[in-house]
């Protein structure tokens, strides 16, 4: 737990203020009590816990409860408006920001999102059902996304296109030929 808290710590630039990382704390703390052998020993620490996750959704708007498996370097850029079912995993290095919901796509139905690594997720888009999302994919802002997304792809719009990744070549003032008009 504290290894993983040390890396939170680093992820989250060092900045107590920062409402992810309050976040993080209390799924590390909620993950880490499943470790107390004796059920009657865990209890203390299954309210404790409780408590603190309700206060903490009370604060900052996120609902990430300790049952989600989370990768390294899970980022929660923006706070506010966040909601990601217990039944969802996410690779390494994911970045989500606020109004993003990550869940069931039907209520009563289990199967929540499997994502990848490096995965960015834009503020207030919707990732919903069994779905796979493959690694270093950008979910546009907004973005409905229910189906299947494959690696290096960019999900944009309601619902979702998928559009395979481009580099971006931004061209300087050097290489761009100029007219020469006076």
């Amino acid at each position: 737990m504290f290894e993983n808290i040390r890396e939170d710590w680093q992820t989250y630039e060092r900045d107590w203020a920062r409402q992810g990382f309050w976040v993080m704390l209390v799924y590390r703390f909620g993950r880490w009590r499943y470790r107390i052998e004796p059920r009657v020993l865990r209890w203390p620490f299954s309210f404790l816990y409780k408590l603190l996750k309700v206060l903490s959704q009370i604060m900052t708007g996120i609902d990430l409860p300790c049952e989600v498996r989370l990768g390294r370097r899970f980022l929660i850029e923006h706070f506010g408006g966040i909601i990601i079912s217990g039944d969802a995993v996410f690779g390494d290095d994911c970045v989500v920001r606020n109004g993003v919901t990550v869940g069931l796509r039907h209520r009563g139905v289990r199967g929540a999102p499997l994502i990848g690594d490096r995965v960015d997720i834009g503020a207030g888009a919707k990732v919903l059902g069994p779905i796979r999302i493959g690694n270093d994919v950008a979910i546009g802002a907004n973005a409905v996304v229910i189906q299947d997304v494959p690696d290096n792809c960019i999900a944009v719009g309601v619902p979702a296109r998928i559009s395979p990744r481009r580099e971006c070549r931004l061209e300087t003032a050097e290489s761009t030929p100029r007219s020469e008009s006076s």
